[in-house]
């Protein structure tokens, strides 16, 4: 089934205390359990139990199937950020297709080593056991029907504070990663410009953190390809 189909993009889990990599992805499966049917419930179980010593070839479990390209799938970007004190959970689905969300959830937990892979999948269990039941005490937000609504007239103020209403979840993302705000249309040139100062802090050798570089060089190029509309492979 297309719905089926899952592509692991990059990734920035990090699995240390306080665990924020293990709270998103307990989050993303909590979110979409409930809308499993049995069957795929039944599976879930057993597939949890093979991720826990890593899933090194596509499984059977719940009939997907893994592969690296992106063609006829949609992206989604699932975020925890903070945002003035308070710890926001992003979530950005698109249709009513769960199982894509919780094997990728999965297969990202199952990709870490095997400390923090237990740490993640300890908090999938845990959400499996209370479907649609979120983390107490955190900020939830869907970025899903952005890509349906119109931005609101200058000098509107919408309600909720969004000031991001009507940007698409991926072209928000990549203006925010290149630190672009929500009421600029970054020129060609501009997004150049940025790209390259960025990168440019972001390596070792000025300054950048080493751990992350590599990361955030990737970030920075895939934020972008995605506003200068370039397809994945220029």
């Amino acid at each position: 089934m297309p719905t089926r189909r899952v592509a692991l993009g990059d990734r920035i889990l990090p699995a240390g205390q306080p665990g924020y990599g293990p709270i998103l992805l307990a989050a993303v499966v909590a979110a979409h359990a409930p809308g499993l049917d049995e069957e795929q419930a039944e599976a879930l179980g057993p597939f949890l139990r093979q991720a826990r010593s890593g899933l090194s070839v596509p499984r059977r479990a719940l009939r997907f199937r893994l592969q690296t390209d992106t063609e006829g799938l949609a992206l989604s970007r699932h975020r925890l950020l903070g945002e003035s004190g308070d710890l926001v959970l992003e979530f950005d689905a698109h249709g009513q297709y769960p199982v894509p969300q919780l094997l990728g959830a999965v297969m990202a937990a199952a990709a870490m080593a095997a400390y923090p892979r237990a740490l993640a999948l300890q908090a999938i269990e845990q959400a499996v056991k209370r479907p649609g039941v979120l983390p107490e005490g955190m900020v939830v937000r869907y970025l899903t029907e952005a890509r349906a609504r119109p931005r609101p007239p200058t000098g509107i103020r919408v309600v909720g504070g969004d000031i991001w209403w009507g940007v698409p979840p991926e072209r928000r993302w990549a203006m925010e990663v290149l630190g672009f705000g929500p009421e600029t249309e970054p020129a060609r040139d501009e997004v150049l410009r940025r790209f390259r100062r960025l990168v440019r802090l972001a390596h070792p050798d000025h300054g950048g953190a080493r751990h992350f570089a590599a990361e955030r060089i990737v970030e920075l190029g895939e934020a972008r390809r995605v506003l200068l509309g370039e397809s994945a492979g220029n």
